[in-house]
């Protein structure tokens, strides 16, 4: 099964493994397509419409990631990373099947097991995902990788949200939930065929810490705290937002977000050609600058019309950002050669910690005022994207070199 765009559209031969990979991940991202945008809306109706508990209940996974995602690695060490990928595809499953029997009465004893299996499936799934992408791509067509992956994405997200809409209107949350996990656990099948990747994670839970905090690296810490700070806001607030703003109709919610979407294929996969000719750090300087001022817009948003316009500005935009600070992201891990999961470990701890720092700001702003205005902190946290730079995170130090 290979779901990959036109071989002519890289320069030469991808490898295999990575074309197993982009199948993995793009049935996986039919799955959570279908309730990305709907989860928070049902964690928001779960916990009585109380928003501050549907943020506190997103800060404790990304708390438990960030503090275990070091221990977690140590463990991938003896249980390997091509099991912990297909391990992971039955953790994700076994958190939406939760969902699908969730309800007042369980909710005490469901909403912390739920956090565990997030938090496991996480350590089992991100870690091994983003060190073999950057081993399965190369310089050359890295950027174009990453964008047929996030093109492909975008393409899914057109019609998904209509039909996740129209489907929990017709016949409820349920149905959603059931097709998810089983679309996950067929997500699997393209993971039987990874290779082996030998990779050691090196460092104790203290000296991974210390690497977290040296002042050398501070700039690469600080761009991936902002780049957590500012997806939540994105994945969390937006959402029920809108749901708000539209008065709770699950369809409108999807069909706008489709449309949304519907425009931006075609310039997200350009922008991968143009990226691979060396240009990152301008696109990444537009892109901030660009996307900072959609979040500055939404503030204002007070209709549906107006929710298409800056969505699909803020749409538009987004691939400016995203596309070049993830391709530089990528190309560190590959620069790092063994430390790649050293690398890749430190990243998420600095993403966990961005989410976990603007979940609790959100609930701390939205007890005063309305929750559109923690969209202006997402738009300082894009302009702190500029911060991450490739020269400055070459290679991550040896204890010796800290200070």
């Amino acid at each position: 099964m290979n779901l990959l765009p036109n071989k002519k559209y890289f320069d030469g031969e991808v490898s295999r493994s990575f074309v197993y990979l982009y199948t993995a991940k793009t049935i996986g991202m039919i799955a959570t397509g279908l309730l990305g945008l709907f989860l928070p809306i049902f964690l928001y109706n779960l916990f009585g419409q109380n928003i501050q508990q549907v943020f506190l209940y997103y800060a404790a996974g990304y708390f438990f990631y960030g503090l275990l995602v070091a221990f977690g690695a140590q463990f991938l060490n003896k249980f390997g990373f091509r099991k912990a990928l297909r391990l992971s595809v039955f953790l994700n499953a076994s958190f939406y099947t939760i969902f699908y029997f969730i309800n007042e009465s369980n909710l005490i004893y469901l909403i912390p097991l739920s956090i565990a299996i997030i938090v496991f499936y996480r350590i089992f799934y991100w870690i091994p995902y983003h060190v073999d992408f950057a081993k399965f791509t190369n310089r050359k067509n890295r950027g174009k990788q990453l964008s047929s992956i996030m093109a492909t994405r975008l393409a899914i997200s057109v019609l998904i949200p209509l039909f996740s809409g129209f489907v929990i209107e017709q016949l409820g949350f349920d149905a959603i939930f059931m097709m998810a996990i089983a679309l996950y656990l067929l997500s699997g099948i393209p993971f039987l065929k990874i290779p082996r990747t030998q990779e050691k994670f090196s460092w104790t839970y203290r000296e991974t810490w210390r690497h977290f905090f040296s002042k050398n690296k501070r700039k690469t810490i600080f761009a991936y705290i902002a780049y957590g700070a500012e997806s939540v806001v994105g994945f969390l607030v937006w959402p029920i937002f809108i749901f708000q703003l539209l008065n709770g109709d699950y369809f409108r919610v999807g069909a706008i977000s489709t449309f949304i979407i519907a425009a931006t294929v075609i310039a997200q996969l350009s922008l991968g050609k143009y990226i691979d000719n060396g240009r990152e750090k301008k696109v990444l300087w537009w892109g901030s600058v660009l996307y900072s001022i959609g979040w500055i817009v939404k503030i204002f948003i007070i209709s549906a019309f107006q929710i298409f316009v800056a969505g699909a500005y803020h749409s538009f935009t987004r691939i400016f950002l995203r596309t070049p600070f993830n391709t530089m992201t990528y190309e560190i891990a590959a620069d790092n050669g063994h430390y790649i999961d050293e690398f890749t470990v430190i990243k998420e701890m600095a993403v966990s910690m961005g989410k976990t720092f603007m979940t609790i700001a959100i609930v701390a702003i939205s007890l005063f005022l309305a929750v559109q205005w923690t969209f202006l902190l997402a738009a300082i946290a894009v302009l702190l994207f500029n911060l991450l730079n490739p020269k400055d995170a070459a290679m991550f130090p040896k204890l010796g070199d800290l200070v």
